[in-house]
């Protein structure tokens, strides 16, 4: 199974700006057999930086999309828009989930909507801080799975990403804290097992991310836990020194 390294801009960088990191990783990323580089920038930079991109090294992914491919959704960009730009889409993330409102039917919505045009859904799943000191853990990731997933085949299967993301240990999360190797163990364990109980061994080939609070110090350690097929990552992506050390542990880690 591929390695997956996820770098997700959010909104930083102007259209400039993102071409100049851009350039700058493509000088200095390799490209290294099994893994799979992705960045996700702002949406008015996809467009150029699909066309600026190597492909063997970095592909493109949009940070949002909505359910529909086409229709009356002022300022929304429909994935169907999307196709030829971008390789990847996330969806569901915290900040959309809980900045933004977005609910478990969008969310699916969504994820068909990927799904339909060719292009792969990074899924993202995590309990809050509150959730995970009430012991709901299990059931938040559970919920969000069967949600999330249900507009999915188990032929379709194979064409999702999943990227479990601890709200509580976002870095840009107020009192964000590391998550430890035995809690993401777990949670992985859980979200496997859902899989598995819905789709049976197909589940086994579905990627699972880590994101939360990842730097080159902790890179290495999140990739060896069972089960974790590669990284999202946030803040240290939008350094090109930060984000090539964790590119450079994740191959060392996986040679």
């Amino acid at each position: 199974m591929k390695t997956y390294i996820v770098g997700n801009w959010k909104m930083n960088f102007t259209v400039g700006e993102s071409s100049i990191y851009l350039h700058k990783l493509l000088k200095r990323i390799k490209p290294a057999k099994g893994m799979q580089i992705v960045v996700a920038p702002s949406p008015v930079a996809l467009q150029p930086l699909s066309l600026q991109t190597d492909r063997k090294k970095i592909r493109i992914s949009a940070q949002n999309c909505w359910g529909r491919d086409f229709g009356a959704y002022t300022g929304e960009t429909a994935i169907a828009q999307l196709k030829g730009i971008v390789d990847y889409c996330i969806i569901g993330h915290s900040e959309r989930r809980h900045i933004f409102g977005e609910t478990d039917k969008m969310t699916k919505e969504k994820v068909a909507a990927c799904i339909r045009n060719g292009i792969t859904p990074i899924l993202c799943i995590g309990e809050t801080e509150s959730e995970r000191t009430f012991g709901e853990t299990a059931d938040v990731l559970r919920d969000q799975i069967v949600a999330g997933l249900s507009d999915v085949s188990k032929e379709d299967l194979k064409k999702v990403i999943i990227a479990y993301e601890p709200v509580w240990a976002i870095s840009s999360v107020k009192g964000a804290k590391l998550a430890s190797p035995d809690d993401i163990a777990q949670s992985v364990e859980l979200i496997r097992k859902y899989l598995k109980s819905t789709y049976g061994k197909e589940a086994e080939e579905i990627p699972i991310l880590f994101g939360g609070s990842v730097n080159p110090s902790n890179a290495g350690a999140y990739l060896t836990i069972p089960g974790v097929n590669g990284l999202l990552i946030g803040g240290a992506s939008l350094i090109a020194d930060q984000f090539n050390d964790i590119i450079e542990v994740a191959k060392r880690v996986r040679a």
